[in-house]
């Protein structure tokens, strides 16, 4: 096992476990996010195409949040199998969905601080920041599991290393 990989969960459980919890996770949080922008009314912004209608930004994200869903299920297919394969969509989905959240946090805060609502700013850049943490470790978590899964899978999972010597 590589050393860069985490060896456990939360210090105490396993990265399996973390991994379920990751995509459950996301499958709520999704669903969540889905009825939050059906049904709030919320000022949905883009960052470069900021001429769109609202209704189609609310497409777009709803659109995104189903695949996050899709991606999601194919990777706790992928870690109740044991098939690294399965988890591929999901991890790289993760990489750039980290990124996005740290922009989105960071862009949201500045529009409060530039609208003189600091104290808003000032929460949504804590808090957004803690999520942003999270989301790290989760997805470190399920990475680590991914890694270990796809060594196991090239040396085989129950293979001997063939250059250890036996002792007699």
């Amino acid at each position: 096992m590589a050393k860069y990989l985490l060896e456990s969960c939360c210090a105490c459980g396993s990265l399996r476990t973390g991994t379920i919890v990751s995509g459950i996770s996301a499958i709520i949080l999704s669903i969540i996010g889905i009825i939050v922008v059906l049904a709030v009314r919320v000022e949905l912004i883009t960052l470069v195409f900021d001429w769109l209608p609202k209704w189609i930004v609310q497409v777009i994200i709803i659109l995104n949040m189903i695949m996050t869903i899709i991606l999601s299920t194919v990777m706790l297919i992928g870690v109740f199998r044991r098939n690294w394969y399965l988890m591929i969509p999901w991890i790289v989905l993760g990489g750039m969905l980290s990124i996005g959240l740290l922009v989105s946090v960071l862009m949201t805060s500045i529009h409060f601080y530039i609208d003189g609502d600091t104290l808003n700013g000032t929460l949504w850049m804590v808090l957004g920041l803690i999520s942003f943490v999270v989301y790290c470790y989760m997805w470190y978590v399920s990475f680590s599991f991914f890694a270990n899964l796809r060594e196991e899978s090239e040396r085989g999972a129950y293979s001997k290393d063939p250059f250890r010597r036996q002792r007699m």
